[in-house]
Parts: C-alpha cells; structure tokens; sequence
C-alpha cells in the first residue's frame, strides 16, 4: 500500500469527492484571514500605513463596512477551492501512484514535488485562475470603485469588457504559485506521512492535522513572491506579469515580494491543518458510501453517481 495523502486502495471519484470537501471547508473557515492578506497585497496610497496584524486588518474592515465585507468574495473562493482541491487530489493520487517505487510502494521526495507541481498545474488552469481572479477583484473593487454587487455580477462585468481572457489576468503568476504551492504543500505531507508511517507514527486526526500544518509552513516560505504578483495581477484593474512584479518593486522594493507573509502564514498553518484533516475524514465517510453503492456488481459509475453528485 502507497502511504502518502491517502490510502493506496481510495478510487479516483472518492479522492476527487474527498478533496472538493476537504477545499471547501477549508476556504470558508480561514477566509477572513485570505481577506486580509490579500488586502495587505494590494496597491495602497501612498503614505498610509498597512497594518500587519491580520485580526487588525479584518477588525478594522469589519467596523467600517460589516461583516459582508470580511466575506466579500468567498464565495468565489469557496468554488474554487471544492473544485481545486477535488482536482489536486484527484491527480497528485493518480500521478503518485504511477512515480512511486514498485519495492517499497513510496515515493522519493523528488517524486513528490512533481506530482503535487502536475497537480497545481492541472487546478490553475481547471479551476483556480478564474476564481481567484473574482475573489481578488471583488476585495479590490470593495475599497475602491464599488461597482461589482457580487461574484456573479463581477464575472459577467470582467467577460463583457475583457472576454475570457480577462477571467484568465494572472494565469502565469497563478500557475508558478499554483505548482509550487501545491508540490509544496502535498508534497511535504506525503513525505511526512511515508517517514511517519515508516516508523509506525500512529496517524490520527492530531498527526494529520500536525503535518498539514508543518507543510503550510513550508509551502508560504517558499512560494510567498509568487502569491505576491498573482494578486498584483488580479485586481480589479488588472496587470500583466510584468507590470505587477514592476509595481511591487516601485512600492516596496525587493522586500514587497513578501509582503503578506506573516498574515499567509497564519492562514496556511491553519487551513493546512484544517483541509488534509477533513480530507482524511472526508475519505472515512465516503469510502463505505462508495462501496455500497457499487454494488456486487462492481458497477462504480452507475452505483457510485448519485453519492458523488451529493457531495460535489
């Protein structure tokens, strides 16, 4: 059996139900912290201060403009991520299990980056470019113009003035973040899982949320710049690449790329926790689902529809 983000015998539909799950919850529980990191990236005026408590950041929103405000855009997010993650797994357990070592039935750590990077490539381009490119253009449009009345409202504004392409602004800076972020991110919880499970770690709920946090760590540290111009990008002005990384020099010089950090860093440690948690959960929930409506004759499609479309 493949340790790693799951169990080597999950089907593909139970992984890609379980992720979309596991994303979902974990999108709205940390949201006001995505809130305010991204607030924080955003161009300001100049000359004004930008807090770097993330609790001061959402206090100081909450009490000028509501609660709806803090939440101004997680719904796109919340989609985004049942789909973004639903994908992830889906592919890092197809791709892991193709790379891992035919003897032990483990990957190398290598071979785990670069599932999870195939696996951030796929979601960036199925499903988190464009939702993160409503999410941050509604928080942008919030403080400023004031002109999107919701995640539908500001989809069909952006394709009416810019077409698909202007749902795909920053899809280059997303992707680097995306492929990073995930190889980080799954790639570190798989090679603790392997070691853990090497060494007969009990795994529960308390490692699963252990290493899920230890690998948000791991992935903020190491992809921070990139989240940086992605959202730069995504406003609801918008910029190319090159225009974002050229505006965050301007602002704040080398040091602006990693601007967010310490707000992110709270944000991942927490939802990194919270989403492989809910994920292995998920996975206890739906796998007797699963099997029961497969029936005795094997047939999973047909058997194993109507539970996958409950969850999704």
């Amino acid at each position: 059996m493949v340790s790693g983000a799951h169990d080597a015998k999950t089907p593909p539909v139970v992984s890609l139900a379980a992720g979309g799950v596991a994303g979902g919850i974990e999108a709205f529980t940390s949201y006001p912290l995505e809130f305010a990191k991204t607030r924080v990236q955003l161009r300001s005026q100049k000359g004004i201060p930008t807090p770097r408590n993330p609790f001061l950041v959402v206090g100081q929103v909450y009490g000028k403009e509501g609660l709806r405000a803090v939440y101004k855009g997680c719904g796109a997010l919340v989609v985004g991520s049942i789909a973004k993650d639903g994908v992830r797994f889906l592919f890092f357990d197809t791709i892991k299990h193709a790379f891992a070592d035919p003897t032990t039935n483990m990957l190398t750590p290598l071979s785990n980056l670069l599932a999870g990077m195939t696996a951030g490539i796929t979601a960036s381009i199925t499903a988190v470019t464009p939702t993160e490119r409503i999410k941050t253009a509604l928080i942008d449009d919030a403080r400023t113009t004031k002109r999107f009345r919701s995640g539908l409202h500001a989809t069909r504004t952006i394709w009416a003035e810019h077409g698909i392409l202007g749902l795909y602004r920053g899809f280059a800076g997303t992707t680097l973040k995306q492929a990073s972020a995930t190889a980080f991110r799954l790639g570190t919880y798989n090679s603790l899982k392997d070691w853990q499970t090497q060494r007969a770690v009990p795994q529960n709920a308390l490692t699963h949320f252990a290493n899920g946090s230890v690998a948000g760590v791991v992935t903020t540290l190491a992809t921070q710049p990139f989240d940086v111009i992605k959202t730069r990008s995504q406003s609801a002005v918008g910029a190319s690449m090159l225009e974002a990384v050229k505006s965050v020099v301007a602002d704040y010089g080398v040091r602006g790329f990693w601007k967010g950090t310490s707000m992110r860093l709270g944000r991942t440690v927490f939802s990194g926790g919270i989403l492989f948690t809910s994920y292995e959960a998920a996975v206890k929930v739906i796998m007797p689902l699963y099997e029961g409506a497969r029936g005795v004759d094997g047939n999973v499609w047909m058997g194993a529809y109507p539970v996958v479309h409950f969850f999704l």
